[in-house]
């Protein structure tokens, strides 16, 4: 580590998992100053986590990296099925197709899939993109072990563990991504709420050639096994070749005895090295608060949730991009205090509905009746609706009580383009999504003649990052509502409307954070002066 006493950082980012390298990247893409510190070595050795959501993938396909974690191990040939077996030799119960990549072509809800990129392929390609932004200081095996904060930053106590030393770094804020045991959280005394733990569950890591060979059932995403007891593991193909992830669900004797619990998956013994065999809380947790003046958490530091549904990572990136452009907006002069206000106020609400769905898909997984011999197999199969979320339902949320996004004049019945929801994606006739055109800065679509001028010139007047976009595609401007779409950087919508807002200072100073949750004007009946080119 090169920092020492008085090294100064805007940003300091305690935890280089996904969460914080993820953060990371959105700060230094925004050339802003930040520097990264983790406690290990930046060795992954476990699959803790097995594929990355489809929103996460949106996000990668801004960073530049969606075709590494797309094609890091899975052929795009392979499918990606749901399999319901008794055992790996025994009886397939029930198969949920998903096509492969290959197959997928054009999709209609996102331009990017769900993805099979387990934790130990997927944080090396998003640390060597973080490497490559030159504002970022990435320093692994450096410990934080305290902070104080005033109104004027941070000052971050850590220990370099090479040399066991101790260092002091000043900064303009913290985020805490340190996991569920971290030091920000606990330092800053925000307590959890939740159910506690709903299961003990047990991974065991292992490496087996031969299994896959063992079975006629093919490769799948997830074998889910069901015996008389009913659904009690789940096995993860990790690279599609010979590593393998038993998760069993709710039974600790399982770590004293992995071979019986291998044994049982595949029906009977075989030929296997099992590399580590992990006992874990299965929890249902999210923080009271997501942030304490400078500092804020994010990731398992402000939730923990059941990994089934795939909730647990796709919500601490959300969070990381969330936060990371109000940061940035902030540094840059440009944000205001409600800015960083609306980071809890717009993703705890989420926090908990994703812990709460995780939760529920566990319990729906663990619900599935024993497969006895006599079981019926349609009456069997339609307790299967509730175990796979879709991935479009992850993203079927908005900011809907945000204090920086304004809400439609008169209110209308909710839409997918409502201020505050994921503006949606939609296939634009030179092959980019519109979700290509966001991230940079604010960006306003025109569906139509008038040019929006005036909200353009009040962002500009206050150093508001814009741009704007004329679409002329009626299915486009359908799925948007409104012939005028104001897109925050994070990809959701701020405002929209027909016509210019009455006060269009009032609108750039509500999404930016320096004007509090008074009443807006309503929107001027007048059109818009067109720009000319």
């Amino acid at each position: 580590m090169t920092a020492r006493v008085g090294s100064h950082t805007s940003v300091l980012i305690a935890g280089a998992g996904p969460v914080g390298l993820a953060l990371a990247c959105e700060l230094g893409l925004r050339g802003i100053d930040c520097m990264l510190i983790e406690k290990r070595d930046g060795t992954i050795s476990l699959p803790k986590m097995s594929a990355v959501s489809a929103r996460n993938m949106e996000f990668c396909r801004r960073w530049g990296i969606a075709d590494a974690v797309r094609t890091a191990v899975w052929p795009e040939s392979r499918n990606a099925d749901f399999v319901y077996v008794d055992h790996l030799r025994g009886r397939e119960l029930a198969r949920v197709k998903r096509p492969t990549f290959a197959e997928r072509g054009k999709l209609d809800v996102s331009p990017e899939a769900v993805c099979h990129c387990p934790q130990i392929y997927f944080d090396p390609i998003l640390a060597a993109r973080v490497r490559t932004l030159p504002s970022v200081r990435l320093h692994y095996e450096t410990r934080l072990d305290g902070f104080t904060q005033d109104r004027d930053g941070v000052r971050a106590h850590v220990t370099d563990m090479g040399s066991n030393s101790g260092e002091t770094i000043t900064a303009r804020y913290l985020i805490g991504c340190d996991g569920p045991a971290g030091v920000v959280r606990e330092t800053l005394g925000i307590a959890l709420g939740g159910l506690g733990v709903v299961a003990n569950s047990v991974n065991i890591f292992f490496r087996s050639p031969e299994l896959a060979s063992l079975h006629g059932k093919g490769w799948a995403r997830i074998y889910r096994l069901v015996d008389e007891a009913g659904c009690w593991a789940e096995l993860i193909p990790i690279d599609g070749k010979e590593l393998w992830r038993l998760t069993v669900f709710d039974d600790l004797a399982a770590a004293a005895d992995p071979g019986r619990a291998l044994a049982r998956t595949a029906g009977g013994d075989f030929s296997r090295e099992i590399l580590s065999v992990t006992p874990w809380e299965r929890r249902d947790y999210v923080a009271e608060h997501y942030r304490h003046g400078r500092v804020f958490i994010a990731g398992d530091a402000a939730h923990q949730c059941s990994p089934t549904g795939g909730f647990g990572m796709h919500t601490g990136i959300e969070e990381a991009v969330n936060v990371a452009w109000k940061l940035a907006a902030v540094l840059e002069g440009w944000g205001g205090a409600e800015l960083l206000a609306s980071y809890e106020q717009e993703r705890r609400p989420i926090a908990l509905r994703n812990v709460a769905l995780a939760t529920r898909t566990f319990h729906a997984i663990r619900g599935i009746p024993g497969a006895g011999a006599a079981a019926g197999a349609a009456d069997w199969r339609q307790n299967l609706g509730p175990t796979s979320p879709r991935e479009e339902d992850k993203m079927d949320y908005g900011y809907d009580a945000s204090p920086i996004c304004v809400p439609d004049e008169p209110l209308e019945k909710a839409t997918a383009c409502r201020p505050g929801a994921r503006a949606p994606h939609a296939w634009l006739a030179d092959g980019r999504s519109t979700l290509d055109l966001f991230g940079d800065g604010f960006t306003l679509l025109r569906f139509g003649d008038d040019a929006g001028g005036a909200l353009v010139d009040a962002a500009r007047a206050r150093g508001v990052p814009i741009r704007t976009v004329a679409i002329d595609d009626a299915a486009v401007a359908t799925l948007y509502g409104k012939k005028f779409v104001l897109v925050r950087p994070d990809g959701h919508a701020g405002w929209r409307g027909d016509r210019a807002p009455a006060d269009p200072a009032a609108v750039i100073d509500r999404v930016r954070g320096t004007l509090s949750n008074e009443t807006l004007p309503q929107h001027d009946p007048r059109p818009v002066a067109a720009e000319t080119s």
